[in-house]
């Protein structure tokens, strides 16, 4: 029976690296997926390429590529990404370049594009799902509105010989469904097999959490070596059953419980996911641990997608001041309360009234609220690291300084 082997390169815009060059060099894998995208990165995107066309995609899809292209050139390992973001034609002309760089020859980049619809947006003035008023009477700045894609361009383009396929925004399964639906010549109405792979996309699309990233808790789950740890590799066959496993010697673990956590994760029903390829259904997925870091999964199943797709909007909702201060010793937790009062009488003093303010101690009431700072205990705990490092000087250095001042966008979602 035919299997392939996908690895997971990334979990977020500014996943590590070193664990997709892991993949490219040690796991024997067939497509290394990048899954870099968030309905904030996206907002972001939009608002870097209004500044400047060149730009909008995923700030490390340079680093990235210069790091895994020379062995998935020599290994024959496709590429499929989503960091793309608000322009994937500008980033397909940027892995061109570091393709030729790199002395590629008879190499296709393939680009999809089509999810970008702000302008079908604000053209039929649609109402947004999450505050029940269209466009016009929202009394927000769109930045952007992309559609959730799902994997049939991807899979036209693996078709064509595609290599490397640099996408914007598509469903996160769909990255990793559309190499299974070439390889294995999925039907895009075979539901069975394409709740299967969909649900094998949703384990794969965070990386290093199904290898025990959010699934460690020192004392009660512990998992090796989170320092170095490695992202997930999927062994598929045709019938859309699959072994969840890791590099050999990478950090963290995959056993049943690391895979439960991360199919459940941001779920909103495990017998109806939604997404733009199938409506997928876990409930009859079971988990076999098969041997040390390889684990079985079967039983997933689907159903005929929707006629809608989901879009994400994004908007300009004004900048965020913030400051802090620390207290130690007899008595902090006084001085804090008192600092605070002294910001609102100043706010009142200045006569300066923002939409929305939250006051915290941090430490005590920040994360859950005053009604859970009466415990004797303290409640949360503010963890740091740091660490002072002298570069050398001049040209040697390679370092890189500025300031920066950044503006997050909320979002919203529409159904056209």
């Amino acid at each position: 029976m035919k299997t392939i082997r996908i690895g997971s390169g990334a979990g977020y815009a500014g996943d590590r690296i070193e664990p997709a060059l892991e993949l490219a060099q040690k796991g024997d894998i067939n497509y290394l997926v990048f899954e870099c995208l968030a309905e904030r990165t996206i907002a972001i995107g939009q608002k870097q390429k209004q500044q400047n066309p060149e730009k909008g995609y995923n700030e490390l899809l340079a680093d990235r590529m210069y790091a895994v292209l020379p062995n998935c050139l020599e290994k024959g390992i496709k590429i499929i990404t989503n960091m793309g973001s608000a322009n994937p034609t500008a980033a397909g002309q940027r892995v061109l370049e570091i393709a030729k760089e790199l002395g590629a020859k008879q190499l296709k980049i393939a680009v999809v594009t089509g999810d970008d619809v702000r302008d079908v947006l604000i053209k039929q003035d649609a109402r947004l799902d999450e505050i029940g008023q269209p466009v016009s009477t929202c009394g927000k700045e769109i930045l952007s509105a992309n559609a959730y894609m799902g994997a049939d361009a991807m899979v036209k383009a693996l078709h064509d010989g595609a290599h490397i396929i640099i996408a914007g925004r598509v469903s996160d399964p769909s990255l990793f469904l559309a190499p299974m639906m070439y390889e294995f010549n999925w039907a895009t109405d075979d539901w069975e097999h394409l709740g299967k792979g969909t649900c094998l996309g949703h384990l794969l699309e965070c990386a290093g959490q199904i290898t025990g990233g959010y699934y460690a808790d020192p004392g009660f789950k512990d998992i090796p070596h989170l320092e170095r740890l490695g992202f997930p590799i999927a062994e598929i066959d045709e019938n859309g059953d699959a072994v969840i496993t890791k590099v050999a010697g990478s950090g963290g673990r995959v056993c049943v419980d690391t895979c439960k956590e991360q199919m459940l994760y941001e779920i909103h029903r495990p017998d109806s996911y939604i997404t733009p390829d199938v409506v997928a259904d876990f409930t009859g997925v079971t988990f076999t641990q098969v041997a040390e870091d390889r684990v079985r999964v079967q039983g997933a199943t689907g159903r005929a997608k929707t006629d809608t797709l989901k879009v994400s909007v994004g908007y300009q909702d004004g900048f965020i001041g913030e400051g802090e201060i620390s207290y130690a010793g007899p008595g902090a937790v006084a001085c804090g309360l008192l600092a605070l009062d002294i910001v609102k009488g100043r706010f009142e003093v200045c006569s300066f009234a923002p939409s929305e303010v939250r006051f915290d101690l941090i430490g005590v009431d920040a994360l859950h609220g005053a009604e859970r700072s009466q415990r004797s205990e303290l409640y949360e705990v503010r963890a740091r690291g740091r660490a002072l490092h002298h570069p050398r000087t001049g040209s040697e250095s390679g370092q890189r300084s500025g300031n920066a001042v950044h503006q997050w966008p909320c979002g919203r979602r529409w159904r056209q």
